[in-house]
């Protein structure tokens, strides 16, 4: 299979967002790539929150009146919306209307990686990056940093002018924004001076205790001055460094996971002089010759929520239960509001070993068969494991390929599997599986043939990725 206009498109909006139905694909392969960028640009213009939950439930004033049993079964529950709050979130994925916004979210989701145990929180903070996941990085940052996901989760609460502590100064510099090595321990101790008093009441909203925040100079890189939390992260900003740091990490997520430097070095400045306008690094990215070279096709390992996402929208898949969705995260290393640590997930070959790329390659057979009874193994994550204490769930799913039939009903057999390809994979087929998938059997009708076809592409290895 030769790189073609089917692979291109697929190859812009797998990148942009998780893929798109076949039909949608045969109609707009022929239209030119700016023109399909601008209209995923308008499709995301505008932001929606999603909503589980309208008031905290766990406010200092009520658990205090709370036994020990009412506490631990108020946190159960804010786990359990957080489980709502997951499968919500991969609906929207899902939404062709919505999805781009969401791969930025999912990608910033990623960035500011961030745990908490209060679903009102992580709300907040989904949406916080949901609405600036496209503006300008400066409002992003300042609002996951003022947010009370990320000052719970970076302990910045604990940040007091008689005992610093530098967890959220130190993240904000080597995770964040600058990067590793760009920064010394001293811009970290008087970062996090400038950063103390930053709290947040008990709806969420930003607060700085005065009480609690150094008035006193402080020196950051190589400047001198009463600091406050918001002066170190506008220093950040006017580091050129941080948009060299950030457009190589989305230079590897949406292009290639091997950067190229001159073009990042161009990116970057365009990035820096346009004052991080996420929207504008996106769209020079999308409608640069380069994003289609061959090169940069069918390089990028598919993590366990693209692969999800993808199979509902490249396959009509719906799920018999819904929360299978949640194991099938789980069992593949990747569940939405739960990063590993503070540095997010690790991308590309990490997604894969002996076992989780089985589970992939069996996945699309076991739900379009009779199913299967799966449970989570505990892995010792406490804050995934509730997904193995719960019963067992029947991970079965129906397809929807009726999208196929349309497409392809009139393709001559002979080269069904490999016009199908075209639209499912991003890379040639190995010559086995070609073979493989060409035989038919002399009892099945076109409709089958192509039925069959469709769900043994999404089972080779090729299928994994984008």
């Amino acid at each position: 299979m030769s790189t073609n206009k089917y692979t291109q498109t697929q190859h812009l909006y797998l990148r942009a967002s998780f893929g798109e139905t076949v039909e949608v694909i045969a109609e707009k392969a022929d239209k030119k790539p700016k023109k399909l960028v601008r209209e995923l640009f308008e499709q995301a213009a505008s932001s929606k929150d999603l909503i589980v939950i309208k008031d905290n439930p766990l406010s200092t004033e009520e658990l205090m009146e709370m036994s020990k049993e009412e506490k631990q079964e108020l946190r159960k529950e804010s786990k359990d919306k957080i489980k709502e709050l997951n499968l919500l979130w991969l609906d929207r994925m899902a939404d062709s209307q919505a999805a781009f916004r969401e791969k930025m979210t999912l990608f910033w989701h990623g960035h500011f990686a961030c745990q908490s145990a209060n679903v009102f929180f992580v709300q907040q903070q989904n949406n916080a990056i949901r609405k600036n996941s496209l503006g300008k990085f400066s409002d992003l940052l300042m609002a996951v940093s003022k947010s009370a996901a990320m000052l719970e989760f970076l302990n910045n609460k604990q940040n007091r002018k008689d005992s610093p502590n530098e967890n959220f100064a130190r993240e904000v510099m080597e995770l964040f924004t600058l990067g590793r090595g760009n920064y010394t321990e001293n811009d970290i101790k008087n970062a996090a001076k400038a950063f103390t008093g930053w709290s947040f009441d008990e709806d969420g909203t930003f607060r700085l205790r005065q009480r609690q925040h150094d008035e006193g100079q402080k020196t950051f890189m190589g400047k001198t001055g009463n600091f406050s939390g918001e002066d170190i992260l506008q220093m950040l900003l006017e580091n050129k460094q941080t948009a060299v740091f950030i457009t190589t990490k989305i230079y590897k997520y949406f292009v290639n996971e091997n950067p190229h430097q001159e073009l990042i070095k161009d990116l970057a400045e365009k990035f820096y002089t346009s004052g991080y306008d996420i929207g504008a690094l996106m769209e020079e990215i999308f409608t640069s010759d380069w994003f289609y070279a061959p090169e940069n096709i069918g390089t990028r390992i598919k993590s366990p929520v693209e692969l999800l996402v993808g199979l509902r929208k490249q396959l009509g898949l719906t799920f018999q239960d819904r929360e299978a969705q949640l194991l099938v995260q789980k069992v593949l290393g990747q569940v939405l509001f739960f990063p590993p640590n503070v540095a997010g997930w690790k991308e590309g070959k990490n997604w894969i070993d002996s076992s989780t790329l089985m589970i992939r390659l069996l996945l699309v057979g076991v739900l379009s068969k009779d199913g299967a009874t799966w449970q989570a193994k505990q892995d010792g994550d406490v804050n995934t494991d509730f997904f193995a204490k719960k019963r067992l769930i029947n991970i079965k799913g129906t397809f929807d390929l009726k999208g196929y039939q349309q497409v392809f009903g009139k393709t001559n057999p002979k080269n069904l599997v490999e016009e199908m390809a075209n639209y499912l994979l991003q890379t040639p087929l190995v010559g086995n599986n070609q073979k493989l998938l060409q035989i038919k059997s002399q009892n099945s009708t076109i409709e089958e043939f192509i039925n069959a076809t469709a769900l043994a592409l999404a089972s080779v290895p090729e299928y994994q990725l984008a």
